[in-house]
């Protein structure tokens, strides 16, 4: 008798519990050894060790990143990528607990190469460096690593259980001024003052925020400032964070940011140059038709995912940029209560927690199981695509 959807779900579902014990070491093992971003050399070791030792082909160094890397069990389409982070915060380690996603992207590509052993098409288990502002993913995005693709799935360890996860575009931008030189009391009226042009960017940009479009904010610091008080200072820098709901209303904040840079360098007499400064972020877009079945498959462990609360954004990532090419999933299964935050101490104590070993083995069952759906559903796909497509071309 031929083997049903549901046998397979049932057959991966018990490679998984079968492997709870080894991936949950795996998880502690990262969350032991917190490496950062673009330096996740142990970590890269110990998950493609993993892989190649079940039989995946491994592929290091991918994108020109030493620390990425692809594992193919299978080949052609359809196909599916399951995505590892494993970089940590420095001084937090894994606080937010990207030794939990490594975990659960290798159980599930283990558990499918198990039970399909690559006769339903490729599964590719994505190493994806310096989620945590390098942009690991990004990188990976422009080097075409997920070209031929039909599904790029993980989940994230929060506060919250929600189906998706609702995160901003987002970029950094550096703003220099440069002005002119001078003794303050020797030659008053001879320099002209570079800090006093970027002082008043952040007044002007003060304003300008009482107006922006919900979840569109921009957060400045100065990184340079002048060399001693009895100079007026001839360069003057900033590094200003920008985020918005949207990737084109990023792009609008951007265009802000610069006309005002420009107005007030005209203002003041101070020539300004603007600068991208890191990798750019575009907003998560969720794969409706495949967040549905991992919030369905998630469901049979005894967790409810609900839709986020409206106008709640918890931060940006770089799967925002494989979202734009393939559909993919991000949902959050929350690892400690919602009175908590990650990025903190707490989180990082609560992603080597008995909660979070639960959390890790539901997570990963419901990812193979999403996964093989898209492998043996061709309506399951081709629903996924139109999705893609819909959203892609409703944002023009």
């Amino acid at each position: 008798m031929a083997r049903t959807l549901d046998d397979v779900h049932e057959d991966v579902r018990q490679e998984v519990a079968d492997r709870a014990a080894a991936l949950w070491d795996v998880a502690l093992r990262l969350h032991a050894d917190p490496e950062y971003a673009f330096a996740e050399h142990r970590a890269a070791a110990l998950l493609t060790g993993e892989l190649e030792g079940a039989g995946f082909a491994v592929e290091r160094g991918i994108a020109g990143m030493p620390t990425a890397f692809a594992a193919r069990s299978g080949e052609g389409r359809p196909a599916v990528a399951l995505l590892l982070e494993y970089d940590a915060l420095p001084g937090l380690g894994h606080a937010c607990g990207h030794n939990l996603i490594a975990a659960a992207g290798l159980g599930a590509a283990l558990a499918l190469h198990a039970v399909l052993g690559g006769s339903a098409g490729c599964v590719t288990a994505v190493g994806t460096p310096a989620e945590e502002g390098g942009g690991g993913k990004a990188v990976e995005v422009d080097a075409g690593v997920f070209d031929g693709v039909d599904a790029a799935l993980m989940f994230h360890p929060g506060v919250y259980d929600w189906r998706r996860a609702p995160l901003t575009a987002q970029v950094q931008y550096r703003v220099a001024f440069h002005g002119r030189a001078a003794h303050p009391t020797g030659d008053p009226t001879g320099g002209v003052d570079a800090l006093a042009a970027l002082v008043e960017l952040f007044n002007v940009l003060g304003v300008v925020g009482r107006r922006l479009p919900e979840a569109s904010h921009v957060q400045g610091i100065v990184t340079h400032g002048g060399t001693a008080t009895n100079i007026v200072p001839d360069f003057a820098e900033g590094l200003f964070g920008l985020r918005a709901a949207t990737s084109r209303a990023l792009d609008e904040l951007i265009g802000q940011l610069r006309a005002c840079a420009e107005g007030v360098a005209r203002a003041t007499g101070t020539r300004t140059e603007v600068e991208r400064a890191t990798v750019r972020y575009d907003h998560f877009r969720d794969s409706e038709v495949l967040s549905d079945r991992f919030a369905e498959h998630l469901s049979a462990a005894g967790i409810t995912l609900t839709p986020p609360v409206p106008g709640v954004y918890l931060g940006s990532s770089d799967i925002g940029n494989v979202s734009t090419r393939v559909p993919a999933v991000h949902p959050f299964v929350a690892i400690m209560g919602e009175d908590g935050s990650d990025h903190t101490p707490g989180f990082a104590a609560a992603a080597a927690s008995g909660r979070a070993r639960e959390v890790l083995v539901a997570a990963t069952a419901a990812l193979a199981c999403t996964a093989a759906d898209v492998l043996l559903r061709p309506d399951l796909r081709e629903a996924a695509w139109a999705w893609h497509r819909a959203a892609e071309a409703a944002e023009g």
